[in-house]
């Protein structure tokens, strides 16, 4: 928190203070003065607003005409200036004084400045009285068709008159994979040390920005980066040749921790535009093979698809999904790392819609799907309101030793991203991008325990240690732009907000440590990793990559103390008897 005693005000809560005394002693330059302090304090307006309130890539220019009622519309309700307003908590005569120097500051001379007419234009007082009762009552006939309404609305329908989607019997379906490539994987970057735990990072090649030095990145390869999981520090990458570039959408190893998977170029050779955003290109891609010490690649895999998202299963093989398939591949199905085989998955035409991402609780496999044209772009139709409604979303619920879709979990939600469990497997967490909300579902009756709403555009989901909160990355995906910046927390049990954290912009995967006592989430906009401790929800620090990029995904690999490695978290889940609570 900064230090405001430089400020001869007395601050009081924000949503109270329109009911204080105004400002009525202090002439225009005095409040140019207190309003300039204001508005250059650490992480306050200069900021995003630029010294000459002109804006750039993060806020637009100030308007000269800028009253204290404005400033304080913005600071109540627009999500991207929470945190100022906690940390200005500003009473009236604050925006009274940022209303004149925002006026000097775009223009306006000081004697043309009418103190009173800006004090008229105060925040409109806050008040407790209850709402009026409605003049007249209702009509028999709206009664009725607000009991039409309320049913068609009512998502507990929706469940209770589901019709399976899935073809019944086994979805099982074979791909070859062939070797395209093999390369020399090189001397190692590092020497891993018994008894220590390192992270790894996979990194494309979106442009970046880091938010403290103000450098722009746009890598012309993609990285693999290794770094200390104790001391958060980075201890080695290697940029792969620009050739082989992709996008990235997710950190993988093989359950051994001997091999990083990242999506490669076309086994055509042809390339992902320089600093495309991920998925731009929906071309089937190949997979690299990286060496987990030399950080290099070893291998080019052709598998039918390109890789989106992947994680260890059963500590034996990677659940591996697909953003786009050839003709002949797979929509998601299991790797074998010791032989680079595929044995088995399912294409999405069998679970009766477009399937986007798969998870697993280490037993079973979850796919989520959306009814058939309805993806990204209806996501983003319906935040802007061009689309009024979306057939249901669901879970298909896949048994991997015989390939059979057990249950299907239709939710309250379009164009999820993310399934996250309670450690016992008892719910599952899905957050939803296209209607911002997070629905918890009882995995054994498909109950919806509840939904809530989120930040804008959420996609990644974490539980604590003991399963009594799950974190939700609100990433702003479909929003555009910037994106989201917030973490949001919610209790299991009610379903209840505990708290909004300030994160990253883009905020992407977010992922309980091994240890159980931190939270790790990454930035597809800032190039970072954020830390934030598991406990006290305070921000431990913030990893930067170098030369930046777009981050996805996290993998911890822990060296015992013969030296043997093995994977005990990624995106998927813990691994190898990994117990965070425990740990604690």
């Amino acid at each position: 928190m900064r230090d405001l005693s430089v400020l001869p005000l007395v601050s009081i809560a924000l949503v109270s203070c329109t009911n204080a005394p105004q400002d009525t002693t202090h002439s225009v330059a005095e409040l140019s003065e207190r309003g300039r302090e204001l508005f250059f304090l650490t992480d306050s307006c200069v900021d995003c607003h630029g010294a000459d309130g002109a804006g750039g890539l993060l806020a637009p220019s100030l308007d000269a005409s800028v009253t204290p009622r404005a400033i304080d519309y913005q600071l109540r309700t627009n999500p991207e200036m929470a945190e100022l307003a906690d940390m200005l908590n500003a009473t009236p005569d604050d925006l009274l004084a940022l209303s004149v120097f925002i006026r000097e500051l775009t223009g306006g001379e000081e004697g043309a400045i009418d103190v009173a007419a800006l004090q008229a234009q105060a925040p409109e007082p806050e008040t407790a009285d209850a709402p009026a009762e409605p003049a007249t009552a209702p009509s028999a006939t709206a009664s009725e068709r607000d009991a039409m309404i309320r049913a068609v609305e009512d998502f507990s329908a929706v469940v209770d008159t589901w019709e399976r989607r899935a073809r019944p019997g086994s979805l099982l379906r074979t791909y070859d994979v062939t070797v395209t490539a093999e390369f020399d994987s090189g001397e190692p970057k590092f020497t891993p040390e018994p008894g220590k735990t390192y992270f790894y990072e996979n990194v494309g090649t979106r442009g970046t920005r880091n938010l403290t030095t103000g450098e722009t990145f746009t890598p012309e390869g993609m990285k693999v980066v290794v770094g200390d999981a104790e001391t958060l520090e980075v201890i080695a990458y290697y940029e792969i040749p620009a050739e082989l570039r992709s996008s990235v959408h997710s950190t993988a190893l093989s359950p051994d921790g001997r091999y990083v998977y990242i999506s490669g170029a076309a086994p055509d050779g042809d390339l992902e535009p320089t600093g495309a955003p991920p998925g731009l290109s929906r071309a089937a891609a190949s997979i690299l093979k990286v060496d987990a010490l030399t950080l290099q690649p070893v291998r080019q895999l052709a598998v039918g698809g390109r890789m989106h998202h992947a994680q260890v299963f059963r500590d034996r093989y990677m659940l591996i999904d697909s953003f786009a398939q050839d003709e002949d591949g797979l929509t998601a199905y299991l790797f074998d790392p010791e032989t680079d085989t595929i044995i088995g998955g399912f294409h999405e035409s069998d679970l009766g819609g477009n399937a986007y991402t798969a998870w697993t609780d280490n037993e079973f496999i979850y796919v989520l799907v959306e009814p058939n044209g309805y993806g990204m772009q209806a996501a983003r139709r319906y935040l802007r309101g061009e689309l009024t409604m979306v057939p249901a979303s669901w879970v298909a619920r896949i048994d991997p030793d015989t390939w059979e879709v057990l249950q299907e979990y239709p939710h309250p939600g379009h164009r999820a991203d993310w399934i996250c469990f309670d450690h016992d497997s008892s719910h599952m967490y899905v957050p939803s991008t296209g209607n911002n909300t997070v629905s918890r579902i009882n995995i054994d009756t498909g109950e919806i325990a509840w939904a809530r709403p989120t930040g804008p555009g959420p996609y990644g989901c974490s539980v604590n240690a003991d399963s009594s909160e799950v974190w939700i990355a609100d990433k702003g995906e479909a929003t555009g732009l910037v994106g989201g910046r917030t973490v949001t927390v919610y209790e299991t049990a009610t379903g209840n907000s505990l708290d909004v954290l300030f994160s990253a912009y883009r905020v992407d995967h977010i992922l309980l440590s091994p240890g159980g006592n931190e939270f790790w989430a990454t930035s597809n906009y800032e190039g970072a990793i954020y830390v934030f401790d598991a406990l006290t929800r305070e921000r431990k620090g913030i990893i930067d990559i170098p030369g930046g990029g777009d981050l996805h995904g996290l993998v911890w690999v822990h060296y015992d103390e013969s030296g043997t490695a093995r994977v005990v978290r990624d995106q998927g889940g813990f691994h190898h008897g990994t117990d965070p609570l425990a740990a604690l």
